[in-house]
């Protein structure tokens, strides 16, 4: 099974932006996706690292997509996701309306944001050039090996969510500038602040959900690893890392381990907790209940 890494989901500084994507080149990952999907004000302040990085990552022999963002709305948005048909480089279409900007029979990705929850989704967006399609974490195994029987005929390869908090939704108005009293086009990037995203609190102060500008999050980190073998069994073919702080090379290297036999799923949630004490994982999907809940035993 590959191991994919995901764009990143929140607004980072550009040296340490940057920097993550040098150090990711060293990380025994197969395919990139990188690019803004979440709000595209946040792009200028990174944009010109996105070559050098491209650049690295394909020295380093991994494959390299672009992502679109996950909701255009603005003109000057549409014009961003036009360019990146422009780049050279294989698009990750997280809103359909990429599509309008690559022509027929060009080949590209499918980001997570995307809902293929059918066979037939899935044959049209092969047929439109579709090569790889990561499927929305809410699936569960049923439909995801479904799917992926699908896949295999239409030659498409298929990527699962494997680690990070799960993307629900975008929306047209920002959380983190509402917080700060602030309007959404004055809104000072109240979200760098929050590099892992803001964790929401119930009114009985238990953890319910994460908050990145447009964007909600769950709060616990999606985590397949005691579901690896019921996913290769599947026909799944790559596991998608989402990016976070910290040493997110470490991560890589556990789950590649993880992938090749070296490492046990317990002991790999063992080396994930060791890094943070307050992490909560959830892989409550895949088994078909609610997303928040966690196995914490062998694969289903």
């Amino acid at each position: 099974m590959k191991l994919t890494v995901g764009p990143n989901q929140f607004f980072w500084k550009a040296d340490a932006w940057a920097a993550f994507y040098a150090d990711l080149a060293k990380a025994p990952v197969d395919h990139v996706s990188l690019g803004e999907v979440v709000c595209s004000k946040r792009l200028p302040f990174f944009q010109d690292r996105i070559p050098d990085a491209i650049s690295e990552l394909q020295t380093a022999g991994k494959t390299v997509a672009l992502s679109s963002l996950a909701l255009v709305t603005l003109k000057r948005e549409r014009k961003m996701t036009a360019e990146l048909a422009e780049m050279g480089v294989e698009v990750e279409v997280n809103d359909l309306t990429a599509l309008s900007h690559l022509p027929h029979g060009t080949p590209f990705s499918v980001g997570p944001l995307v809902n293929v929850y059918n066979e037939s989704t899935l044959r049209w967006l092969a047929g439109r050039g579709a090569v790889r399609i990561c499927l929305p974490p809410e699936l569960p195994l049923d439909s995801i090996a479904i799917l992926a029987v699908v896949a295999r005929e239409v030659g498409v390869e298929i990527e699962v969510w494997g680690y990070g908090r799960v993307p629900l939704a975008i929306s047209g108005r920002c959380y983190h500038a509402r917080l700060h009293a602030r309007p959404k086009d004055h809104c000072r990037f109240a979200c760098e602040d929050d590099p892992d995203g803001l964790p929401v609190l119930t009114r009985e102060g238990k953890p319910f959900l994460a908050m990145n500008g447009v964007q909600t999050l769950s709060e616990s980190h999606a985590c397949m690893a005691l579901q690896v073998d019921a996913l290769a069994q599947a026909g799944v073919s790559s596991l998608r890392l989402s990016p976070q702080t910290g040493d997110f090379g470490q991560i890589c290297t556990a789950f590649r381990n993880l992938l090749d036999g070296r490492l046990s799923g317990a002991e790999l949630i063992t080396k994930l907790q060791a890094e943070n004490e307050v992490l909560r994982l959830s892989d409550g999907f895949i088994r078909g209940a609610r997303g928040a809940d966690w196995s914490g035993a062998a694969s289903i």
